[in-house]
């Protein structure tokens, strides 16, 4: 799980999701503008490298590679803050 304060961190968000990582981002500690960026850019990366960004609750979202299939109970810890952690 990343929570991102400011836009620079995109890179980090962009560098696990390629190396084929689940990332939960928490946009929580985020301005609004730097928040919708951040998910206009976690799209665009999902889509580029065929994987999938799901909002877990208004201010989370799931990216999924390609390859990992996330199940609706993961969701649900994901949603009550549980999981795992990338940082």
């Amino acid at each position: 799980t990343l929570h991102p304060t400011t836009y620079r961190e995109a890179r980090t968000i962009g560098e696990h999701f390629r190396d084929g990582v689940p990332v939960i981002i928490n946009l929580t500690e985020m301005d609004e503008a730097d928040a919708r960026r951040l998910v206009d850019f976690a799209a665009g990366l999902a889509f580029g490298l065929r994987g999938t960004i799901e909002r877990v609750t208004n201010r989370v979202f799931l990216l999924s590679p390609a390859n990992v299939q996330v199940t609706a109970e993961d969701k649900a810890k994901i949603a009550e803050g549980g999981f795992f952690s990338l940082s």
